[in-house]
């Protein structure tokens, strides 16, 4: 069961333009979360074998030559030592693959996965899959459905926010009018101060008045 959910998932990368079972998105399928979680890791075991045999895959290339299987040309080459340098190069590719078959148990799915996921993964030391769990549970058992998918194809981007024209404007209103009020403040506390004093003398004032009159 563990090997057809894997190969499920690396199946949806296929070009499935005309088939009748096409997958409505690649990278992406829908099932239970206690099976998202079985599946992960030997999912993320595969990506992992295949990813490291990326150098030698271009090791080998780089020897492979360029003219047609049984060709002339290409029989002089199987003649030569270089061929010798190309099987040694592609041996681990060769491995990794045997071992991925013998993990999923479907040669299409690993075709998939050495030739286009493997090279989209190349600088990701792990972490090739997420889960994301849907609020609408399964008919029938009302189990936990989740979407099992490969990152980088519908990832969120993280923007900075952008201060919007309107604030500086508020900002710029608000400290004019806290200006303004510490003017008027100041204004205030100068007139209350200037007319203590004569508020003071006008009773020193009225008691020589009063100290007159009784005298």
């Amino acid at each position: 069961m563990l090997k057809n959910l894997a190969s499920s998932l690396l199946l949806t990368e296929r070009d499935a333009e005309y088939d009748d079972n096409a997958p409505q998105l690649k990278g992406r399928i829908v099932t239970t979360m206690a099976k998202a979680k079985e599946v992960r890791p030997l999912i993320e075991r595969c990506i992992t074998i295949a990813r490291n045999t990326l150098e030698d895959q271009r090791n080998a290339d780089a020897l492979a030559p360029d003219e047609e299987r049984n060709s002339e040309g290409w029989k002089q080459w199987r003649a030569s030592d270089r061929w010798k340098e190309w099987n040694q190069a592609i041996a681990p590719v060769l491995s990794a693959r045997r071992r991925t078959i013998q993990l999923l148990g479907n040669k299409e799915a690993v075709s998939i996965l050495f030739d286009d996921i493997a090279p989209r993964f190349e600088d990701r030391p792990g972490g090739y899959t997420r889960i994301m769990r849907l609020a609408k549970p399964r008919l029938g058992d009302a189990g936990i459905q989740v979407i099992l998918e490969l990152v980088g194809e519908r990832d969120r981007v993280k923007s900075p926010s952008v201060q919007p024209p309107q604030f500086e404007n508020e900002t710029s209103a608000a400290s004019d009018r806290a200006t303004e009020d510490e003017e008027i403040i100041d204004e205030a506390q100068g007139e209350e101060a200037s007319a203590a004093p004569d508020e003071v003398g006008d009773g020193d004032a009225q008691e020589n008045e009063a100290s007159a009159d009784k005298e």
